[in-house]
């Protein structure tokens, strides 16, 4: 019983951080003091930003990434800033799939919601069998791919009782 509560405060803390995460992506609608300079980085931002991906897609790319059958050399695609992260860690992918399995965590996306060069996802997620607590899956854009937000797998790592040196 102690596990499951610890697992679900995990997930509770887990979204907590996602939405803390996702904040900072905000807007804070002040004018710009040099309005073609903010024109020309939104175009640039906008020429970089891949399409919304579906629902589906974002389920098979979370499928994909948790699967252990699938290289991590692959999977290090789905991860803000994946290569620098597996540099300072090479098991951080492995990490974080071992304790989504020990854990036997599920998660299934509901919905998207594009936030300019960002994604928020909203997500069940269960624990151990558990009943689904609704979580946000940040995704950024970057590489003209949406990955998943580097920061929000480092806080599943630490919630999931792991630690990598790429989350410092």
């Amino acid at each position: 019983m102690k596990l499951h509560m610890i697992g679900r405060l995990g997930v509770a803390a887990l979204a907590g951080a996602s939405v803390l995460a996702l904040a900072g992506c905000g807007s804070d609608d002040k004018p710009a003091t040099k309005a073609k300079t903010t024109t020309t980085t939104k175009a640039t931002a906008a020429a970089n930003t891949p399409p919304v991906p579906t629902v589906a897609e974002l389920n098979q790319e979370l499928t994909d990434t948790l699967n252990p059958a699938v290289p991590d050399a692959q999977k290090v695609a789905n991860f803000e800033d994946g290569e620098a992260a597996l540099a300072k860690d090479p098991e951080m992918i492995s990490k974080l799939v071992t304790a989504y399995q020990q854990n036997n965590v599920t998660i299934q996306v509901t919905d998207v919601t594009s936030l300019g060069d960002a994604l928020s996802a909203s997500a069940n997620v269960s624990i151990n069998g558990g009943a689904p607590s609704v979580v946000t899956v940040p995704f950024v854009a970057q590489d003209g791919k949406w990955k998943l937000q580097k920061a929000w797998a480092c806080a599943g790592l630490q919630n999931l009782g792991q630690a990598s040196p790429a989350c410092d």
